[in-house]
């Protein structure tokens, strides 16, 4: 199978920590690299994971909280002094197109690359990229300002062949692509060999979920069905509950519990308050309501791993 991976960049929430950077994740799907906010320090993150900055097509930004964005323009600015020609693209609520406008005609002299905007509406679930290989789907969240998650979804692929099959019955070569779009073959003897003898299924496609700033939605859970894993904010711990629903943000207890209602294969928290040295108290929570939880730390890279449902 191809990869896809998850890096994490930074998973801190708005101050800055000696353990914790802002929020980025790489994404890596079938050989794209797609970034999820970049957050202050996002570029240096980047050298020190060893990413390809010339492999970025894309960045989706979920909200316009400084530590989610303010890596951008910096970033944008790298990329024209490394000589870089391919367009980038960019996703995120329309009201950032203003700042990246006044940003672009102060700091980015004659960039020889295109930035290429694209707002999107944070209230609607809807398909906003899609390529061969995956397409990514907003997820509404309900934060301070307008603010949605990410959800990566691969493509079916077609069935694998069997070789030795392909072989045994002299099947040219021409006749691959018919095979693996479900046709039968018939011998020259008339003997009609069923599809099933001549493939093995394609692997289950594997999706990813990333969930920012956000409050407990209770009903969030059906847009994140059988999701493999998922990445769900969780700021505060339970003795920090009263915080968590003053700044419309989500305890690791809650993200636990959309976890669980959502059938996911596997949880991630991140988007830690400062106010803890030790996340273990996050993860002890969690992993109460939903067992299969982890913790997010600066240069992890996490497998999505299609889970049996």
């Amino acid at each position: 199978m191809e990869p896809f991976r998850v890096h994490i960049l930074g998973c801190g929430s708005a101050l800055p920590t000696r353990q914790h950077n802002a929020s980025s994740q790489i994404v890596e799907v079938r050989g794209k690299l797609f970034m999820i906010d970049c957050g202050e320090g996002t570029q240096v993150q980047l050298r020190r994971t060893h990413q390809s900055f010339s492999r970025i097509s894309t960045v989706f930004i979920s909200h316009l909280h400084g530590d989610h964005c303010f890596g951008l323009i910096g970033m944008i600015s790298t990329f024209g002094l490394m000589g870089r020609t391919a367009p980038l693209h960019i996703y995120a609520p329309k009201e950032l197109k203003k700042l990246l406008d006044l940003q672009s005609e102060m700091f980015l002299y004659n960039l020889e690359y295109e930035v290429v905007f694209h707002a999107i509406d944070t209230t609607q679930q809807a398909v906003i990229y899609e390529d061969h290989g995956v397409t990514v789907t907003t997820i509404p969240l309900e934060h301070r300002i307008p603010c949605c998650g990410f959800l990566f979804q691969e493509k079916q692929t077609l069935p694998h062949i069997r070789r030795e099959k392909i072989d045994f019955y002299q099947i040219p070569l021409c006749q691959i692509n018919n095979i693996k779009n479900g046709a039968d073959w018939v011998t020259e003897e008339g003997k009609k060999i069923p599809n099933s003898e001549l493939t093995l299924p394609a692997e289950k496609p594997r999706s990813y979920a990333y969930c920012s700033d956000t409050r407990y939605i209770p009903y969030l859970y059906k847009q994140l069905e059988g999701v493999d894993l998922l990445y769900h904010e969780s700021t505060y711990a339970e003795d920090k509950k009263d915080k968590a629903v003053l700044y419309n943000h989500s305890t690791a207890k809650d993200a636990a519990q959309v976890a669980l209602d959502a059938h996911v294969g596997k949880l991630l928290l991140g988007h830690y308050s400062a106010r803890y040295e030790d996340e273990n108290i996050l993860l002890q929570e969690a992993r109460a309501v939903f067992p299969n939880t982890f913790l997010t730390n600066e240069g992890d890279c996490i497998e999505v791993e299609s889970c049996e449902k």
